[in-house]
């Protein structure tokens, strides 16, 4: 007897002060749900709307084991598509789906997409500070933890506002001036290479803050500091600049949080102009389009670095783990960590211990939500000041 879809729905929380949208598939078997991430922060109530308002009544009774059928269907049922917001509805949809088989199977997800090729996700965690002496206090702080990798930001995205001289009645904004932020950022590195040596690896996300030609010259004035990769160094509109930075630089480049159609990165990888992909699973669509995009990377040389800040809900996360450990082309795992209130609301959650993450052997995903705890932290609307980027003379910039 098939097992069908009965009900769908979305979860809005946010428990870290960021939102976020779970989705919760209720199957013909009371006992057997599924959940997936659908977070998109900044629109949570767009994706919610299209979860609930289009995609539920799309789905009801339709076959929960007839995964790609669904969503190759979903993915073109309004005739456009590949935007973000429906494209994090899908995803939502499409994870949950996963989690119903694995539960149906009795098995994780991982063993679902082939088996473990690693016991675990190595990960790498955030160090920030108003200065580079901030930021050594926090990467030696990691280090103790037992962290190999770290992101190192002095000032934030783009070096902060300090010492910029603004036009008279220039608007509000996150302002940024790029030749000072590219000193600050090569000055950082020299002054952690001499306190730390070699033995420890270091990530830098530009957040695609520069100009094409900006980016040559940082990637290149970087190249001393051997970073493991320098992230998002252009915006997703100048991704064919990337073969010019290929060119003139031989620091490991990674980018994609922002890519939400295939043909963002397919160019970058078939021609190897990228080292790491770094696509938001819930961005492009979930787990099925995700273990498709680890299997061309593979063949191309190029490793998965997939997103995974805050504005990933734990599901997502736990998502990205089963992808980690069953993929080839892993490189590395973004990792912001989970406190004691997360894994009382999302009891499951991967653990990290000693610089890795580990997937649980629980059916599916593994991972189940508190509703009622969740209740008790709603989402916001406002829109993140770190958003509304500006350059120095107050026009505005990528974020």
């Amino acid at each position: 007897m098939d097992i069908t879809i009965k009900d769908v729905k979305t979860i809005l929380t946010a428990p870290q002060g960021v939102n976020l949208v779970v989705v919760k598939i209720y199957t013909s078997e009371p006992e057997i749900y599924g959940l997936g991430c659908a977070t998109f922060t900044q629109r949570h109530l767009n994706v919610a709307l299209a979860v609930e308002k289009y995609l539920k009544p799309f789905l009801i009774g339709k076959d929960v084991q007839r995964i790609e059928d669904i969503w190759q269907t979903a993915m073109v049922s309004g005739y456009w598509r590949n935007g973000p917001e429906f494209n994090n509805a899908v995803s939502g949809v499409d994870m949950a789906l996963w989690d119903i088989k694995g539960k149906i199977a009795g098995l994780p997800v991982y063993q679902l997409l082939g088996g473990k090729c690693r016991e675990a996700a190595i990960v790498y965690k955030h160090a920030e500070g108003d200065s580079k002496e901030e930021v050594a206090e926090n990467v030696q702080r990691f280090m103790d933890e037992g962290y190999q990798y770290i992101r190192c930001q002095v000032g934030g995205y783009g070096g902060g506002k300090s010492k910029i001289n603004t036009p008279i009645n220039a608007l509000p904004g996150a302002y940024f001036e790029p030749k000072t932020y590219m000193r600050n950022v090569v000055d950082m590195f020299e002054y952690l290479r001499n306190k730390f040596g070699w033995d420890i690896d270091f990530i830098h996300d530009v957040h695609e803050r520069l100009s094409p030609t900006e980016a040559m010259q940082f990637a290149k004035r970087l190249e001393p500091y051997q970073l493991y990769y320098l992230e998002d160094a252009l915006p997703p509109e100048q991704i064919s600049w990337f073969e010019q930075i290929r060119q003139h630089s031989s620091t490991p480049i990674a980018m994609g949080e922002l890519f939400n159609n295939p043909n963002e990165w397919l160019s970058l990888i078939s021609n190897r102009m990228i080292d790491f992909i770094r696509v938001h699973v819930s961005q492009i669509g979930g787990i099925t389009p995700a273990k498709k995009l680890s299997i061309i990377s593979e063949a191309f040389g190029v490793r998965t670095a997939w997103h995974g800040p805050h504005d990933v809900s734990p599901v997502g996360h736990a998502a990205n783990i089963h992808l980690d450990v069953s993929s080839m082309a892993f490189g590395i795992q973004e990792w912001q960590g989970f406190d004691d209130l997360i894994h009382e609301m999302f009891p499951g959650s991967p653990v990290e211990k000693n610089g890795y993450v580990y997937p649980n052997d629980l059916p599916g995903l593994g991972i189940d939500i508190n509703e009622e705890l969740a209740k008790k932290y709603p989402c916001d609307s406002k829109i993140p000041d770190w958003t509304l980027a500006r350059l120095f003379d107050g026009s505005p910039a990528r974020p």
